[in-house]
């Protein structure tokens, strides 16, 4: 199966997504929604806390929720922790990415241990954050349940991870690098392939 990669022809219709945000700083709640506006969801439910959203979660079903990671009382840990232990009906599988100020290993560890699908680093990328939705669209992880963990496989296929992210087990992405069989590009092909591309929704 092929990697999901964003390609300048990639189409993905995210107007009938029901998405819950959620942040206790309302600053960055606004840009959030802002961000997933942008993207053409039209039903999004914004939640000021932990407690909040899981008061909505017992209520609503939900196909996607970002969370802030760091929130007094019930922080997005904690909460995506209870979603998929605890959530009631298809709320416990749904997609969370998780949204960090820390990029330490132990943060990422504790984001993927808790269950979310992705975890993305403040500030915010609008295409970063479209990515992660696009890849959990495309992906094909098992959800796992078992007594220590329960969320989405955090082990990739041996194929490797999607793009950008690093590999979570040895087999994953081999890390011998051999020789060379082609010269260095040159600056102007390295900046040909940086140049931004534009994402069609």
């Amino acid at each position: 199966m092929a990697r999901a990669i964003m390609l300048p022809s990639a189409r993905i219709n995210l107007e009938k997504l029901v998405v819950l945000l959620v942040d206790d700083n309302p600053q960055s709640l606004d840009i959030l929604a802002q961000v997933v506006t942008g993207f053409g969801v039209r039903s999004i439910i914004r939640s000021p806390g932990g407690e909040d959203a899981r008061a909505q979660l017992t209520r609503d079903q939900y196909d996607l929720v970002i969370t802030d990671a760091q929130m007094p009382g019930l922080d997005g840990y904690a909460l995506t922790s209870w979603i998929r232990r605890e959530a009631p009906g298809q709320n416990r599988f749904v997609p969370v990415i998780l949204v960090t100020a820390h990029t330490r290993k132990t943060h990422v560890t504790r984001a993927r241990d808790c269950g979310a699908n992705y975890a993305i680093t403040k500030p915010i990328r609008p295409k970063t954050v479209l990515e992660r939705i696009y890849w959990i669209a495309k992906e094909d992880r098992m959800f796992i349940e078992v007594d220590t963990y329960a969320g989405p496989d955090r082990r990739f296929r041996r194929e490797g991870p999607p793009a950008g992210i690093d590999g979570r087990r040895a087999e994953d992405l081999s890390t011998q690098l051999g020789e060379a069989t082609s010269p260095n590009l040159s600056q102007d092909q390295i900046n040909a392939m940086m140049k931004p591309t534009k994402v069609a929704l």
